[in-house]
């Protein structure tokens, strides 16, 4: 597998580039054969956090995990983590599909009976613990703005005047805004 590495605010020295390479290519092992499709990784350092994004483009799914700490290296392991339990519980998921549907190709490799009951076990905490209704008033984003940070939370549903479509405002981590709008 692939990965173009950047650096965003932060020289990549060849110590980094390797040691993300070293371990990414953990991923490997999940794989009946390696990804053809190349993989993005950006490395940074924003307000002293060491941030690390690492996005894999799949057929069907796109695999990204995130992670910030005060360490590089803690944070690569960390997003390395973060992707393998991704991985698990998207191939629990079709492992599940296919065997309902009788079929047996699967992307992943199967694991050992531990490991699927990890992943199985993982896939079972995707549980909904709570249901909202709401009207949706129509607005536009910067009310949505105001009402998101009235209500205290890091984003807000909203129906949207402009366009007349259900749309999302969420608070980024920069502390900007972002708005997700139906195509």
């Amino acid at each position: 597998m692939q990965f173009s590495i950047r650096g965003q605010q932060i020289e990549v020295t060849d110590a980094l580039r390797e040691y993300v390479d070293k371990k990414l290519s953990r991923l490997e092992k999940y794989f009946d054969a390696p990804p053809t499709s190349e993989g993005y990784v950006t490395l940074g350092v924003v307000r002293g956090l060491h941030t690390v994004e690492v996005t894999i483009p799949l057929a069907g799914v796109t695999l990204r995990a995130e992670d910030r700490s005060d360490d590089m290296y803690a944070s690569i392991d960390a997003v390395v983590d973060k992707l393998e339990r991704q991985i698990r519980k998207h191939k629990t998921k079709l492992n599940r599909k296919f065997r309902q549907e009788g079929s047996l190709k699967t992307l992943f490799v199967e694991g050992s009976p531990s490991a699927v009951a990890v992943e199985e076990q993982d896939y079972d905490d995707l549980e909904v613990v709570r249901n909202k209704r709401f009207t949706l008033k129509p607005m536009d984003v910067e009310e949505a703005i105001l009402q998101m940070n009235m209500v205290g939370h890091n984003f807000f549903v909203f129906s949207n005047i402009d366009t007349s479509e259900v749309s999302v405002v969420y608070k980024r981590n920069d502390g900007k805004y972002g708005l997700i709008e139906q195509n």
